[in-house]
This record gives C-alpha cells, structure tokens and sequence, in this order.
C-alpha cells in the first residue's frame, strides 16, 4: 500500500490551528491535520484536500489542471512535452498548497499515461522530486479497484458494474453491497480513443464496441447500474441534466434511465457540442472529449444492456482513502456520518439531534406505517440536519434549509432521498401545508415522498415546541400510538412544557396519520412503566 508523505513533509510554520488555539476555524470538525490526494491522470491533474480521514470525507480544497499527459501516446508512446511541462507547475502548485494548509498525510497516484509511456520512469522520478512523496503508479487493475472502493464508499449499497473513464484507459469492475469483483482495463479513454481513431468518432465507436464485446464485467450488467466515474462523463451528464431543465444540480447519484442516455449519447455523437452547450456548461478542456465519452458509453450500454446509468462523484481518490479506514469505519453509514458532522457544526444541541432520531423510532414502530430501511436511514439523517436553519431569519428557515440540504456534500443518498430530507426540514420550519414549497422540488419528489415527509416534518414540529431544541426532554417524553390513539406522555415535573401551542401541533399530526392525540402528564412511576 502507497505509504503518505508524513516524513517528507518540509515544516511550514503553517499547521492548522487545533481547538483553543487562535484562529481555530469553529466551521471545521478537528480530526488532525488534512489529508491529501494528488491524482496525476492522463488528462487532469487534481489535488483535493480533505478535513480529515472519516467515512465521509469533506473536501475543504480542490483544484484541477487538464494537463493532457496522454495525449498522443498512443502513437507516440512518449508524454507529451508541453503537457509535462504544464504537469510540472501544476505539482509545484499543489505542493505548496500542501506546505500552507499544513498538510500532513500526501498520498501521490498516477495512472495510464504514466504507466503506459516509455518516458514514464522519468516523468514519475521528477514528479516525486516536487510532490516530496512516493508515488504509486496504479497497475489497471488496482485503478478499477479503487474506483471500485470509490463507488462502494459513496452509496448505500451499490449493485453493478463501476465504468471508469480516464483520459487513457478506461476501468470496468462489478461491485456488490461491499465486494469489488476482478477488474480490468483496456485502453478506451477519451485521448486514447481520439488518438487511435484519427479523431473520428464513428471508428472510435468501432474501436470501443471491439474491445467491449469482451470485457467480461459487462456480462453480468443486464437490469442493474452502471456507475459512470470520470471528468468526462460528469460532464456529459451536468450537459444532459441541464437539456432537461433538472431542478437539482447535483452530480453525484444522478441517474438517468439506460435508453434514455443511449438516445442522449447519439445525439452528442451527431451535433456539434457548441449548439447544446451554454457559457460555461462544460470546461473548454472537457469539449474536445465529450463526443467520445458519448461514444464509450453508447457502447457500454448497448452491449452491457443496464437499468440505468448513474453518475458518481467519487472514484480513485475516495477509494484510496476509504482503504485507509479501519474494518469498523468502513461499515459506517456515509450518509449518517454526513449528518451527524453537519449536526455538530450548525445544531444548537447536537445532542437532541441524536435524541430526536431515537423518539421518532419508536413513534414510527407504534403507528405501522410502513417503512423501507433505506427511507429509515434518511429519516434518521434528515432528524440529525433538522436545526441546522436555526441561525436564519425564522422567515427564510425552511427555504434555506430546503436549500442545504438538497445540497449538501451528502453521499450514500439518491435524489429523491434528499429531497424527502430536504423537504421534511422545510414542513418542520414552515408548517405542514404545502402551498410554499418550491415547484421545482416537486418534480423529483413522489407522492410517498411528500406523504412521508410532511409526517416527519409534523413530527419534529412537536418535538421542537416541546424541548426548544434542548436535550433531555424527548427521552423522558415518548410519543407512539397506542389503542388508536396518538399519546404524548409528558412527565409531571415537566408539565410546565405542555399548553395550546403544542396541542395544536399534536393535532396537526394526529391528522396526518389518522389517530386522535392526546397530551398526557404522567408520574415518574407510570413513565417507567410506560417504557
């Protein structure tokens, strides 16, 4: 395993500050000094800096540079020099970003173009000169299985085939649940099908479905996912998404359906990109590759034949960082980690976020409502995230909450569960009718998504009357239905609690789920005994 560069780390005077000290940023979650990746790809450069190594790793600096180290390879098997060049200062750059943001743990991958071009050694022992840490040249397989552990780490369960499209090589590898299957790689990536092709799109059509027909992962695609990882894809993804006017610019998760992509594909293959594309949809670097990708991709899902295609955010990068974690960490949900961070840093008592999720268990388990374990887990996130608004003008609290939420760095988590996320958050501040709820979020949401939604909304409107977001009160409070009837068992010494704000809101959710409510105080004895 790829050791970090901890011991060859020049001192910078520039540590990050921990907590007490001056300067300490309140808006971070201390977990030691960041943590970094550089990424030495056949087209881009990237460096991205994280808060810390956590199940859920939050960016706190990113930067790319689309150097085209493998540009002509194929032809030429040597890097290109102007691309080397521009490679160079980019690690300068990033090095020194490193030292500044005291950066003690760099990990340093390079893929195809590295590892492919005759003049790689060369390349790979400067580039380690700059970087100041060991860099792994990624043999194809441990690439797809990276960005298989990508994939793993940043959805709940995922089920298919993993498609990484590099700008030398393209990765395919199955993954189930937690497993990652054999990897492989072929050289289909965007600069190596321009390259091998003449830059014509039909024979880089021809030169894919070729080496496709073989590749074994996509035999075993059919009705499942395939998850599309790469810059390339993401853009022609972030294309599709904005032709189809969708409310949501989220890349990571979204999904289209397989004939819907395929239809979308020939249709990149065909017009010229300019007349689809706005200012500033696409970087100009990504433009020349787009039709390419489209071609790929095609050709991936006419011979993989998949449900659908859903693009994924997270890749190698992730992937090594996620087997950097211990067995225990790994098992952690992403998308409660997520929440519980967020809880921490915007909550008035991140506590009663925990006790929340708890009081809602058993309110859910007496009523008999019927709940998937995925919309379980989302309830439970989005219980955690309900008083992270709180700091907002109260008329601006549920639009701005919406507005977080659904746009939240959060993995592990489709579109529609964050709009139910989103959208309990926003009945929980504004109140359970609908009337002001955004159009646009109406479009990903379905009429469970609303239903299950203004419940848990109607839910913590009861919960924050009751504790003013303050912990202690919701476990000595329990809320469940029993012989038809919605009870809230308030206990004596906190009677002082009760009165008509909270009756109308417990009447508002008895209404949501059919049962008439009733507030009651209750000795300590009887509480016991409830429990």
């Amino acid at each position: 395993m790829l050791a970090p560069a901890a011991t060859q780390t020049k001192p910078s005077g520039n540590s990050a500050p921990k907590p007490g000290q001056p300067g300490f940023a309140q808006g971070r979650i201390f977990q030691g000094p960041p943590i970094a990746t550089i990424d030495i790809g056949s087209n881009s450069v990237r460096l991205v800096v994280y808060e810390g190594l956590t199940r859920s790793p939050t960016a706190i600096f990113n930067e790319k540079v689309l150097a085209g180290l493998g540009r002509g390879i194929m032809t030429t098997k040597r890097l290109d020099p102007t691309a080397v060049a521009k490679a160079y200062a980019a690690l300068v750059r990033f090095r020194a970003l490193c030292d500044t943001m005291g950066v003690k743990d760099l990990y340093v991958l390079a893929t195809a173009a590295a590892r492919d071009a005759d003049d790689g050694e060369e390349f790979i022992a400067r580039a380690t000169q700059i970087c100041r840490a060991p860099i792994e040249v990624l043999s194809g397989k441990r690439e797809a299985r990276l960005s298989a552990f990508g994939v793993i780490s940043g959805f709940h369960m995922p089920d298919g085939v993993v498609g990484d499209m590099g700008g030398g090589s393209l990765e395919l590898i199955d993954v189930h649940g937690h497993r990652a299957g054999a990897g492989m790689t072929t050289p289909l990536g965007g600069l190596a099908l321009q390259d091998a092709s003449g830059q014509n799109i039909r024979k880089a059509a021809k030169i894919a479905q070729e080496k496709l027909e073989k590749a074994e992962p996509l035999r075993g695609l059919k009705e499942r996912t395939f998850y599309a990882v790469g810059g390339t894809w993401r853009s022609l993804a972030k294309l599709h998404m904005i032709q189809m006017g969708y409310p949501l610019h989220i890349m990571h998760g979204y999904s289209v359906p397989a004939r819907e992509m395929l239809d979308f594909c020939k249709l990149i293959m065909r017009v010229d990109n300019t007349t689809l594309i706005g200012n500033e949809t696409v970087s100009v670097g990504r433009l020349p590759l787009l039709a390419y990708g489209a071609a790929l991709l095609a050709e991936i899902i006419k011979i993989g034949k998949p449900k659908d295609v859903v693009i994924s955010a997270l890749g190698v990068r992730e992937g090594l960082l996620y087997t950097l974690l211990n067995e225990e960490d790994r098992k952690l949900d992403p998308l409660i980690s997520a929440a519980r961070e967020l809880n921490i840093l915007r909550s008035r008592s991140p506590q009663h976020g925990e006790e929340l999720l708890r009081w809602g268990d058993r309110f859910m388990s007496s009523t008999n409502i019927d709940e998937t374990a995925d919309e379980r887990r989302q309830r439970h996130a989005a219980c955690l995230v309900a008083d992270i608004g709180w700091r907002a003008h109260p008329d601006y609290r549920g639009e701005q909450s919406l507005n977080i939420i659904a746009n939240a760095a959060f993995v592990g988590i489709d579109h529609r569960g964050r709009a139910y996320m989103a959208v309990a958050n926003f009945f929980r501040h504004v109140g359970l009718n609908d009337e002001q709820l955004s159009a646009r979020i109406r479009e990903i949401a379905t009429t469970r998504i609303l239903d299950r939604a203004r419940i848990l909304g109607g839910l913590m409107r009861v919960a924050y009357i009751l504790t003013a977001s303050m912990p202690g009160v919701l476990p000595r409070a329990p809320l469940h239905v029993s012989h038809g009837k919605l009870l809230l068992d308030v206990p004596r010494d906190l009677e002082g609690l009760a009165g008509e704000r909270l009756a109308t809101r417990m009447r508002a959710l008895g209404r949501l789920i059919g049962r008439e409510p009733l507030v009651r105080i209750i000795d300590s004895a009887e509480v016991a005994a409830a429990e």
